[in-house]
């Protein structure tokens, strides 16, 4: 390709999301139900009060292309946000990919959901292969520089925050289960509850004063709660059939 003078933006002249693969050959089939029903509640609770809800997008399993020298080049994130860009691509269609170099603003946060099979690539323990694409850790924190990246362990419960500290992400001491960013005013933690009706810790995300964010159903209940309280305290027993 010839350059031009002045070069031309990537955005201009690389692939879009439009002419990249949204699946990934080497990994067919779709997330198990944990990975669906764990991002989903992520989904649901991530609310930062600081960035209005349509300058935020978040994914799970989606293809994050990151490097422009080598556009087929992707990994799918369990689960990740940013932060600052429109919840559609260019303000009118669904994401098919995430494409760095179109949308100009990296990943915020990502979480890895641990497996037998992905751990010790998700923990940065593979040694790379240089003829092979560098593994996630090496994505997340040299070429991306997602400030937080998060680790869940889904058969031990176990949660790891790593901080971008110094260009290299240093793991978090947490005295409990839980981790506070101010930049978003939200903190993600271990949360013991029924979850889409599964008991069993999850993933979930609070607020300034501690508590867990509410999803939309337990919003919903909360309100049919109060509700009900009011109709009680002027006498009157509602009708819950």
């Amino acid at each position: 390709m010839y350059q031009t003078d002045p070069p031309l933006s990537p955005k201009d002249v690389l692939p879009t999301m439009y002419d990249l693969p949204s699946e990934d050959a080497e990994e067919p089939g779709l997330p198990d139900q944990f990975h669906l029903l764990q991002s989903r509640l992520l989904d649901e609770t991530f609310c930062p009060p600081n960035y209005p809800s349509d300058q935020i997008f978040v994914a799970s399993d989606l293809n994050l292309y990151y490097d422009a020298r080598h556009p087929l080049w992707q990994k799918r994130p369990d689960w990740f946000a940013v932060l600052g860009v429109s919840r559609l691509y260019e303000q009118r269609d669904l994401r098919l990919s995430y494409v760095v170099w179109q949308e100009a603003v990296h990943p915020f946060i990502v979480v890895e959901l641990l497996s037998p099979g992905t751990e010790k690539e998700d923990l940065g323990q593979t040694l790379r292969d240089i003829e092979q694409p560098p593994g996630k850790w090496e994505v997340y924190e040299q070429i991306l520089r997602v400030p937080y990246y998060a680790v869940f362990d889904r058969y031990k419960y176990e949660f790891k925050m790593f901080k971008l500290d110094g260009g290299r992400y240093a793991e978090v001491a947490l005295p409990e289960p839980r981790f506070w960013m101010p930049e978003i005013k939200l903190g993600l933690g271990v949360w013991q509850g029924c979850y889409r009706d599964v008991e069993q810790p999850w993933l979930r995300w609070y607020d300034s004063k501690g508590n867990w964010v509410s999803t939309s159903l337990e919003q919903e209940r909360q309100r049919t709660q109060r509700l009900i309280a009011q109709l009680k305290a002027l006498g009157v027993e509602p009708d819950l059939d």
